[in-house]
């Protein structure tokens, strides 16, 4: 009882000298070099490496965080190719198609039309574009709208840095869906 006594009085004693008033004198310093590191400003000459460069270029083969990587280009070969390889992840569910709507209108509208036919408020200032219900384009895979909405098609221009892959996704779950409905009476 007396020892545990002395121990709290101990610990209350050396709390309330720890604890005390702003010293002038700064305690000790485990590792002060962790602290106060040298930092290289990035462009800045770094005699640490062995080029003598601060930034170093990524190892070969390595892809960004988030990155998925896409190997096609802007031909008519790789948009077949992409229709015959690529699938779209999104099944024609009611919140797939909700979201590729909002898109649809917020990028693909004012060409194409409320309902995908080519009918949209710049066509005055543009040629038409093709009608979703066109054989042509009802005869689209995904994977080749997909490849139309990111290298572009014809006087269309490619949507790859404003819309990312997922939402291109979803922009041709909700066209597919306009396609499968009946065409709306003028």
């Amino acid at each position: 009882m007396i020892a545990s006594r002395f121990v709290i009085w101990f610990a209350l004693c050396a709390a309330s000298v720890g604890c005390g008033g702003q010293s002038a004198r700064r305690g000790y310093e485990y590792m002060p070099d962790m602290k106060y590191s040298v930092p290289y400003d990035t462009f800045a000459p770094n005699p640490v490496t062995r080029n003598g460069m601060t930034q170093q270029m990524p190892v070969r083969g390595t892809i960004p965080r988030g990155f998925q990587p896409l190997h096609y280009s802007h031909t008519a070969a790789d948009a077949e190719r992409a229709g015959r390889e690529l699938w779209n992840p999104y099944a024609q569910s009611p919140t797939a198609i909700e979201q590729g709507h909002g898109l649809y209108d917020t990028f693909c509208l004012v060409c194409h039309g409320a309902h995908g036919g080519g009918d949209g408020p710049l066509v005055p200032l543009i040629p038409n574009p093709p009608a979703y219900s066109s054989e042509r384009v009802r005869a689209m895979p995904a994977g080749r709208l997909f490849h139309a909405i990111t290298f572009g098609s014809g006087r269309m221009p490619s949507y790859a840095s404003q819309v990312p892959p997922s939402d291109r996704w979803l922009i041709v779950t909700y066209v597919q869906a306009l396609q499968a409905r009946p065409e709306p009476s003028r």
